[in-house]
């Protein structure tokens, strides 16, 4: 069973805000099965107040932090005192645990003499603990005087305890690891600069000469030419090599070049 801490603020008795926490509880109730402990404020004010100045709550503060602590959901309820909540509410989270709230549904109420303080719950309420890291209900309850008895509030109170009993049966987000994300490992980082390997390529072996550019591959079965035959190839193919014979005929660059006197020679002869 699902256990719901009801934390009221009253200082009178009877309170309003009492009157306010209970019937929200009772609501929440009769929606979902859950067990209802009523935290009463007002009883811990000496030991709240002395856990400010010595740092150990007594023994009612520190069963009703942990009660609070442990509860699958909370109301919260507090009258309006300088159009904020009063300063017991305040310092009863204060003393609490600042993880003791995350991820805990919790359902924020408060009552006041005039509709002009409704806004309490937006601009103090829901900031108070959203820092706590809580998952506060959409619908929060405001009772004026005039809205015990008119209509209007039972809507609100069955909305609102509809919302927490939801909240409660889906679970929160209490036992995560506090920031805890889980995130993909990060692959080996690519060298700047580098390419991708086109797909089917053959990986070069470590030591291997790179061949220049436009370097024509050598066939198959070649047999490697000796050291000094590419120059007698050059030769016979005009590289640009050159050689002569007994009658001093050369070749250069592919052409037979006969001396001038063999020339005049032929031409007289």
């Amino acid at each position: 069973m699902k256990k719901l801490v009801v934390v009221s603020a009253g200082l009178s008795v009877p309170s309003s805000t009492r009157l306010l926490a209970d019937r929200l509880a009772a609501t929440v109730e009769h929606r979902a099965p859950v067990s209802v402990r009523v935290v009463e404020l007002r009883d811990l004010a000496v030991e709240i107040a002395h856990n400010f100045t010595n740092g150990f709550p007594g023994r009612a503060l520190a069963a009703a932090l942990e009660a609070v602590t442990e509860a699958d959901g909370l109301i919260v309820v507090t009258p309006v005192f300088s159009a904020s909540y009063s300063g017991l509410f305040k310092s009863f989270f204060d003393v609490l645990d600042k993880d003791a709230l995350v991820g805990k549904p919790v359902l924020v109420a408060a009552t006041g003499g005039s509709a002009r303080h409704s806004l309490v719950l937006d601009h103090a309420l829901r900031p108070l603990f959203s820092y706590l890291r809580a998952v506060v209900a959409p619908t929060g309850v405001y009772a004026a005087s005039e809205d015990w008895g008119a209509e209007g509030l039972p809507e609100r109170i069955e909305r609102a305890a509809g919302e927490l009993a939801g909240l409660m049966g889906a679970g929160s987000l209490r036992g995560e690891p506090d920031g805890a994300v889980t995130v993909p490992a990060p692959s080996a980082p690519e060298p700047r600069g580098a390419l991708a390997e086109p797909a089917g390529s053959v990986a070069e072996p470590a030591g291997s000469v790179a061949e220049p550019a436009g370097a024509v591959p050598e066939p198959a079965g070649a047999v490697p030419q000796p050291s000094g035959a590419k120059s007698a190839a050059g030769v016979a193919d005009g590289g640009g090599a050159s050689a002569g014979d007994d009658r001093g005929t050369t070749v250069s660059h592919g052409f037979r070049v006969v001396p001038f006197e063999q020339q005049l020679a032929a031409l007289r002869g």
